[in-house]
């Protein structure tokens, strides 16, 4: 992919990352700084289209991001940023004055985490004990509002036990921090997921992650599982 074509397409990811919704080549010129016509962006966004990286949902609309494109987006443009300082303090105060039990400090912190990242997460404590929160935050995303979908994502939920052990599976020796889309997401096709491993003290490892549409801000919620994951290996 060439680099004006890959601009493109970065620039209407992060715009339906942004509203929610399709993305017109006009939206495109206007928010991202290019000094190209619609139409040629019309051109390239139609490219982009035949060779499967956004798609067009209704015929009057504009695109949205494929499962293809979406990986190609991870892949390449992803950012390793940096968890504002002010989140950092919310997750260091939240992790001192739990004065909780270990099973419930860390439930407190998945709370808050879902809080920050207004998605659903989860924990893992072992491949049979494990906590998820925030579940209305990703109903509420625009892509929920069809019932076939929330049906599917409640249909993984009630059979989280079995999930949560294949996560296990996944991360089982790994320090590695992993991102799942569409039909990879053990949680469905319609979502993307951020998984890893965590060490809190002596206790036994265990796996966290966050849960979003596909649409979901990947970047903000590496950063959030990422120090949170730090702050348990410090405590």
């Amino acid at each position: 992919m060439n680099d004006r074509k890959s601009a493109i397409l970065s620039a209407v990811i992060k715009e339906h990352i942004n509203t929610g919704q399709t993305v017109a080549s006009k939206a495109v010129v206007d928010n991202y700084g290019f000094s190209l016509s619609p139409a040629t962006i019309r051109n390239e966004m139609m490219d982009l289209e035949k060779e499967g990286y956004i798609h067009q949902p209704h015929t009057s609309a504009g695109r949205v991001p494929t499962e293809k494109g979406w990986k190609f987006y991870i892949e390449n443009f992803l950012k390793d940023i940096e968890l504002p300082e002010k989140h950092k303090n919310f997750l260091k105060d939240v992790l001192k004055a739990s004065g909780l039990s270990y099973e419930l400090m860390i439930k407190d912190v998945a709370k808050h985490l879902a809080e920050l990242s207004q998605d659903a997460v989860f924990v893992g404590f072992s491949s049979d004990n494990f906590y998820y929160t925030g579940l209305t935050n990703l109903f509420r995303q625009p892509e929920f509002h069809k019932l076939d979908l929330v049906c599917q994502v409640s249909s993984v939920v009630d059979h989280l036990d079995e999930v949560i052990k294949n996560m296990f599976n996944e991360v089982a020796g790994s320090e590695e921090t992993k991102i799942f889309v569409g039909s990879e997401n053990p949680f469905g096709k319609e979502c993307g997921s951020i998984l890893s491993r965590y060490q809190y003290g002596q206790k036994e490892s265990g796996v966290f992650g966050i849960l979003g549409p596909m649409r979901m801000n990947y970047e903000k919620n590496l950063a959030l599982i990422k120090y949170t994951k730090q702050l348990f290996s410090n405590a």
